[in-house]
């Protein structure tokens, strides 16, 4: 799926979830077992997601998924 998040106060970012093998972030791929990735499966549009990062708790609002 391709995921567009929001994070309060920043710009939008496009992911696409993929398999650990195909990941690649720098390019907007994101593994589903990343924190990132884990968090992100099986929410859906409007929903809020907390991710666990070495900095703390980051809140992240999902604006849209396109499912490929």
């Amino acid at each position: 799926a391709k995921v567009t998040i929001k994070e309060n106060g920043y710009e939008s970012e496009k992911y696409t979830i993929v398999g650990p093998a195909e990941a690649n972030p720098r390019e907007g791929y994101i593994s589903n077992e990343s924190p990132l990735g884990q968090a992100l499966i099986g929410h859906r549009v409007d929903d809020e997601v907390q991710v666990k990062v070495p900095s703390g708790i980051r809140i992240y609002e999902i604006i849209d998924i396109k499912y490929l």
